[in-house]
Protein backbone atom coordinates (compact mmCIF):
# COMPACT_ATOMS: atom_id res chain seq x y z
CA UNK A 1 0.00 0.00 0.00
CA UNK A 2 2.92 2.35 0.80
CA UNK A 3 4.41 1.81 -2.66
CA UNK A 4 1.09 2.85 -4.24
CA UNK A 5 1.04 6.03 -2.14
CA UNK A 6 4.60 6.79 -3.23
CA UNK A 7 3.60 6.30 -6.87
CA UNK A 8 0.69 8.72 -6.44
CA UNK A 9 3.03 11.27 -4.84
CA UNK A 10 5.48 10.99 -7.74
CA UNK A 11 2.59 11.39 -10.21
CA UNK A 12 1.47 14.57 -8.42
CA UNK A 13 5.00 16.02 -8.49
CA UNK A 14 5.28 15.28 -12.22
CA UNK A 15 1.92 16.95 -12.76
CA UNK A 16 3.08 20.11 -10.96
CA UNK A 17 6.22 20.25 -13.10
CA UNK A 18 4.14 19.94 -16.27
CA UNK A 19 1.55 22.61 -15.44
CA UNK A 20 1.99 24.06 -18.94
CA UNK A 21 0.25 21.03 -20.48
CA UNK A 22 -3.14 22.00 -21.91
CA UNK A 23 -6.25 20.32 -20.54
CA UNK A 24 -7.02 18.59 -23.86
CA UNK A 25 -3.54 17.13 -24.38
CA UNK A 26 -3.21 13.38 -23.84
CA UNK A 27 -0.19 12.41 -21.74
CA UNK A 28 1.81 9.24 -22.43
CA UNK A 29 0.61 7.83 -19.09
CA UNK A 30 -3.02 8.39 -19.98
CA UNK A 31 -2.56 6.97 -23.48
CA UNK A 32 -0.96 3.84 -21.99
CA UNK A 33 -4.31 3.19 -20.25
CA UNK A 34 -6.40 4.02 -23.31
CA UNK A 35 -4.49 2.22 -26.09
CA UNK A 36 -5.27 -1.42 -25.08
CA UNK A 37 -9.03 -0.68 -25.23
CA UNK A 38 -9.07 0.97 -28.68
CA UNK A 39 -11.28 -1.18 -30.94
CA UNK A 40 -9.20 -3.12 -33.46
CA UNK A 41 -10.02 -3.20 -37.15
CA UNK A 42 -11.28 -6.70 -37.99
CA UNK A 43 -9.88 -8.16 -41.18
CA UNK A 44 -10.37 -11.51 -42.89
CA UNK A 45 -7.19 -13.56 -42.19
CA UNK A 46 -7.71 -15.42 -45.47
CA UNK A 47 -7.38 -12.23 -47.51
CA UNK A 48 -4.32 -10.10 -48.22
CA UNK A 49 -4.67 -6.33 -48.03
CA UNK A 50 -2.60 -3.81 -49.94
CA UNK A 51 -3.25 -0.11 -50.26
CA UNK A 52 -3.41 1.07 -53.85
CA UNK A 53 -1.42 4.11 -54.88
CA UNK A 54 -3.69 7.13 -54.84
CA UNK A 55 -6.34 5.06 -53.08
CA UNK A 56 -7.53 7.73 -50.67
CA UNK A 57 -6.25 8.93 -47.30
CA UNK A 58 -4.01 6.84 -45.07
CA UNK A 59 -5.66 5.36 -42.01
CA UNK A 60 -5.66 7.82 -39.09
CA UNK A 61 -3.60 7.05 -36.00
CA UNK A 62 -5.72 6.00 -33.03
CA UNK A 63 -3.94 8.35 -30.63
CA UNK A 64 -4.57 11.32 -32.91
CA UNK A 65 -8.26 10.42 -33.13
CA UNK A 66 -8.53 10.13 -29.34
CA UNK A 67 -6.74 13.46 -28.87
CA UNK A 68 -9.20 15.10 -31.27
CA UNK A 69 -12.18 13.69 -29.32
CA UNK A 70 -10.72 14.98 -26.04
CA UNK A 71 -10.19 18.39 -27.69
CA UNK A 72 -13.85 18.52 -28.76
CA UNK A 73 -15.01 17.44 -25.28
CA UNK A 74 -12.85 20.03 -23.52
CA UNK A 75 -13.39 23.04 -25.79
CA UNK A 76 -16.98 22.43 -26.96
CA UNK A 77 -16.00 23.06 -30.58
CA UNK A 78 -18.24 21.65 -33.34
CA UNK A 79 -17.01 18.41 -34.86
CA UNK A 80 -16.83 19.94 -38.32
CA UNK A 81 -14.79 22.90 -36.99
CA UNK A 82 -11.90 20.68 -35.85
CA UNK A 83 -8.47 21.93 -36.92
CA UNK A 84 -6.83 20.11 -39.84
CA UNK A 85 -3.91 19.24 -37.57
CA UNK A 86 -6.15 16.45 -36.23
CA UNK A 87 -6.93 15.19 -39.72
CA UNK A 88 -10.33 14.93 -41.36
CA UNK A 89 -13.05 16.19 -38.98
CA UNK A 90 -15.64 13.90 -40.58
CA UNK A 91 -13.33 10.91 -40.07
CA UNK A 92 -12.78 11.81 -36.41
CA UNK A 93 -16.54 12.00 -35.85
CA UNK A 94 -17.05 8.72 -37.69
CA UNK A 95 -14.50 6.99 -35.44
CA UNK A 96 -16.15 8.55 -32.38
CA UNK A 97 -19.53 7.10 -33.39
CA UNK A 98 -17.97 3.72 -34.14
CA UNK A 99 -16.12 3.53 -30.83
CA UNK A 100 -19.25 4.72 -29.04
CA UNK A 101 -21.31 1.90 -30.62
CA UNK A 102 -18.72 -0.66 -29.44
CA UNK A 103 -18.93 0.56 -25.83
CA UNK A 104 -15.33 1.83 -25.80
CA UNK A 105 -15.97 4.91 -23.63
CA UNK A 106 -17.93 2.97 -21.02
CA UNK A 107 -15.14 0.36 -20.85
CA UNK A 108 -12.58 3.13 -20.40
CA UNK A 109 -14.58 4.63 -17.51
CA UNK A 110 -14.92 1.15 -15.95
CA UNK A 111 -11.17 0.56 -16.26
CA UNK A 112 -10.37 3.94 -14.70
CA UNK A 113 -12.71 3.28 -11.78
CA UNK A 114 -11.14 -0.14 -11.17
CA UNK A 115 -7.66 1.41 -11.13
CA UNK A 116 -8.82 4.16 -8.79
CA UNK A 117 -10.35 1.57 -6.45
CA UNK A 118 -7.09 -0.37 -6.40
CA UNK A 119 -4.81 2.64 -5.81
CA UNK A 120 -6.95 4.95 -3.67
CA UNK A 121 -9.99 2.92 -2.71
CA UNK A 122 -13.51 4.09 -3.55
CA UNK A 123 -15.12 5.80 -0.54
CA UNK A 124 -18.24 3.61 -0.48
CA UNK A 125 -19.44 4.51 3.03
CA UNK A 126 -20.91 7.92 2.10
CA UNK A 127 -22.35 8.46 -1.37
CA UNK A 128 -24.48 11.24 -2.87
CA UNK A 129 -27.06 11.40 -5.67
CA UNK A 130 -28.43 14.38 -7.59
CA UNK A 131 -29.63 15.57 -11.00
CA UNK A 132 -29.05 18.78 -12.93
CA UNK A 133 -30.69 20.42 -15.96
CA UNK A 134 -28.85 20.84 -19.28
CA UNK A 135 -30.06 22.86 -22.27
CA UNK A 136 -30.55 20.58 -25.28
CA UNK A 137 -31.87 22.63 -28.23
CA UNK A 138 -31.16 19.98 -30.90
CA UNK A 139 -31.49 16.73 -28.90
CA UNK A 140 -33.90 14.17 -30.33
CA UNK A 141 -33.54 11.41 -27.72
CA UNK A 142 -33.75 11.51 -23.90
CA UNK A 143 -34.90 15.13 -23.98
CA UNK A 144 -38.06 16.92 -22.90
CA UNK A 145 -39.53 20.29 -21.90
CA UNK A 146 -37.52 21.94 -19.14
CA UNK A 147 -39.92 23.21 -16.43
CA UNK A 148 -37.30 25.71 -15.23
CA UNK A 149 -36.59 27.13 -18.71
CA UNK A 150 -40.06 28.02 -20.08
CA UNK A 151 -40.59 24.52 -21.43
CA UNK A 152 -37.62 24.62 -23.80
CA UNK A 153 -36.02 21.33 -24.84
CA UNK A 154 -33.67 20.04 -22.17
CA UNK A 155 -31.86 17.04 -20.74
CA UNK A 156 -31.25 15.97 -17.16
CA UNK A 157 -28.00 14.43 -15.96
CA UNK A 158 -28.39 12.19 -12.90
CA UNK A 159 -25.19 11.08 -11.14
CA UNK A 160 -24.10 9.03 -8.16
CA UNK A 161 -20.70 9.80 -6.60
CA UNK A 162 -18.60 8.53 -3.72
CA UNK A 163 -17.46 10.67 -0.78
CA UNK A 164 -14.69 12.25 -2.91
CA UNK A 165 -16.91 12.98 -5.91
CA UNK A 166 -15.77 10.04 -8.05
CA UNK A 167 -18.58 9.23 -10.58
CA UNK A 168 -20.08 5.78 -10.00
CA UNK A 169 -23.24 6.04 -12.13
CA UNK A 170 -24.58 8.36 -14.86
CA UNK A 171 -28.11 8.36 -16.28
CA UNK A 172 -29.49 10.77 -18.91
CA UNK A 173 -33.21 11.58 -19.18
CA UNK A 174 -35.47 14.31 -20.45
CA UNK A 175 -35.52 17.52 -18.38
CA UNK A 176 -39.14 16.82 -17.42
CA UNK A 177 -38.25 13.66 -15.48
CA UNK A 178 -38.21 14.23 -11.71
CA UNK A 179 -35.15 13.15 -9.72
CA UNK A 180 -37.16 10.80 -7.54
CA UNK A 181 -38.30 8.74 -10.58
CA UNK A 182 -34.69 7.86 -11.47
CA UNK A 183 -33.40 6.56 -8.14
CA UNK A 184 -33.69 2.89 -9.13
CA UNK A 185 -32.16 3.46 -12.58
CA UNK A 186 -29.17 5.38 -11.19
CA UNK A 187 -28.45 2.78 -8.50
CA UNK A 188 -28.87 -0.13 -10.93
CA UNK A 189 -26.44 1.46 -13.40
CA UNK A 190 -23.48 1.71 -11.03
CA UNK A 191 -20.37 0.91 -13.04
CA UNK A 192 -18.78 -0.76 -10.00
CA UNK A 193 -20.15 -2.09 -6.71
CA UNK A 194 -18.51 -2.72 -3.33
CA UNK A 195 -17.34 -6.17 -2.34
CA UNK A 196 -18.97 -7.90 0.59
CA UNK A 197 -21.39 -6.18 2.94
CA UNK A 198 -19.97 -2.66 3.01
CA UNK A 199 -22.14 -0.20 4.91
CA UNK A 200 -23.40 2.43 2.46
CA UNK A 201 -25.08 5.74 3.33
CA UNK A 202 -26.82 7.68 0.55
CA UNK A 203 -27.22 11.46 0.83
CA UNK A 204 -29.90 13.28 -1.19
CA UNK A 205 -31.87 16.52 -1.10
CA UNK A 206 -35.63 16.91 -0.60
CA UNK A 207 -36.26 16.10 -4.28
CA UNK A 208 -35.77 12.43 -3.35
CA UNK A 209 -38.12 12.39 -0.36
CA UNK A 210 -40.91 9.84 -0.18
CA UNK A 211 -41.49 6.33 1.12
CA UNK A 212 -41.08 4.73 -2.32
CA UNK A 213 -37.68 6.27 -3.05
CA UNK A 214 -36.40 5.41 0.43
CA UNK A 215 -37.60 1.84 -0.06
CA UNK A 216 -35.71 1.65 -3.37
CA UNK A 217 -32.54 2.91 -1.64
CA UNK A 218 -32.89 0.27 1.08
CA UNK A 219 -33.48 -2.44 -1.54
CA UNK A 220 -30.09 -1.49 -3.01
CA UNK A 221 -28.59 -1.83 0.50
CA UNK A 222 -28.31 1.89 1.24
CA UNK A 223 -29.13 3.80 4.41
CA UNK A 224 -30.99 6.91 3.12
CA UNK A 225 -30.22 10.42 4.40
CA UNK A 226 -32.68 12.82 2.76
CA UNK A 227 -32.59 16.41 3.94
CA UNK A 228 -33.76 19.74 2.54
CA UNK A 229 -30.89 22.17 2.02
CA UNK A 230 -32.09 24.38 4.89
CA UNK A 231 -31.90 21.49 7.35
CA UNK A 232 -28.48 20.56 6.01
CA UNK A 233 -27.15 24.06 6.81
CA UNK A 234 -28.53 23.87 10.34
CA UNK A 235 -26.93 20.46 10.83
CA UNK A 236 -23.55 21.86 9.70
CA UNK A 237 -23.90 24.75 12.16
CA UNK A 238 -24.52 22.18 14.90
CA UNK A 239 -21.23 20.48 14.15
CA UNK A 240 -22.34 17.76 11.72
CA UNK A 241 -20.14 17.07 8.70
CA UNK A 242 -21.47 18.23 5.32
CA UNK A 243 -21.58 15.35 2.83
CA UNK A 244 -24.18 15.88 0.10
CA UNK A 245 -22.39 18.96 -1.34
CA UNK A 246 -19.79 16.78 -3.08
CA UNK A 247 -22.31 15.69 -5.74
CA UNK A 248 -22.85 19.35 -6.66
CA UNK A 249 -19.09 19.78 -6.92
CA UNK A 250 -18.98 16.73 -9.21
CA UNK A 251 -21.62 18.33 -11.47
CA UNK A 252 -19.41 21.43 -11.67
CA UNK A 253 -16.49 19.22 -12.75
CA UNK A 254 -18.60 17.84 -15.60
CA UNK A 255 -19.54 21.39 -16.58
CA UNK A 256 -15.87 22.23 -17.13
CA UNK A 257 -16.11 20.09 -20.26
CA UNK A 258 -17.64 22.68 -22.58
CA UNK A 259 -19.17 20.06 -24.89
CA UNK A 260 -21.41 19.03 -21.98
CA UNK A 261 -22.58 22.52 -20.92
CA UNK A 262 -25.18 22.62 -23.69
CA UNK A 263 -26.16 19.35 -25.33
CA UNK A 264 -25.93 19.60 -29.11
CA UNK A 265 -25.59 15.84 -29.68
CA UNK A 266 -28.85 14.66 -31.20
CA UNK A 267 -28.52 11.04 -30.15
CA UNK A 268 -28.63 9.82 -26.56
CA UNK A 269 -25.73 7.40 -27.12
CA UNK A 270 -23.33 10.12 -28.33
CA UNK A 271 -24.04 12.40 -25.37
CA UNK A 272 -23.75 9.48 -22.96
CA UNK A 273 -20.38 8.50 -24.50
CA UNK A 274 -19.06 12.04 -23.92
CA UNK A 275 -20.22 11.85 -20.29
CA UNK A 276 -18.43 8.52 -19.85
CA UNK A 277 -15.24 10.02 -21.30
CA UNK A 278 -15.53 13.05 -19.00
CA UNK A 279 -15.98 10.71 -16.00
CA UNK A 280 -12.81 8.87 -17.07
CA UNK A 281 -10.84 12.13 -17.24
CA UNK A 282 -12.11 13.17 -13.78
CA UNK A 283 -10.93 9.85 -12.31
CA UNK A 284 -7.49 9.90 -13.92
CA UNK A 285 -6.97 13.52 -12.86
CA UNK A 286 -7.53 12.34 -9.29
CA UNK A 287 -4.84 9.72 -9.88
CA UNK A 288 -2.55 12.45 -11.29
CA UNK A 289 -2.23 10.53 -14.57
CA UNK A 290 -3.48 13.50 -16.63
Amino acid sequence: MKSKKIMLYLHSVTREVNMAVKSWEVSDEFWARVAPLIPKVKRDPKKSYQRRRGGGRKRMESRRIFEAIIYVLRTGIQWKALSKEYGSSSSVHRYFRKWESLGFFRKLWKKGLAEYDEMEGIAWTWQSIDGTMIKAPTAQESAGPNPTDRGKNGTKRHILVDERGVPLSIVVTGANRHDVTQVDEVLKNRIRKPRGHTKQHLCADAGYSGEKSEEIMRNHRYIPHIRPRGEEKIAIQNGCKARRWIVEVAHSWFNRFRKLLVRYEKSYSSYEALLHLAATVIIYRKLAVI
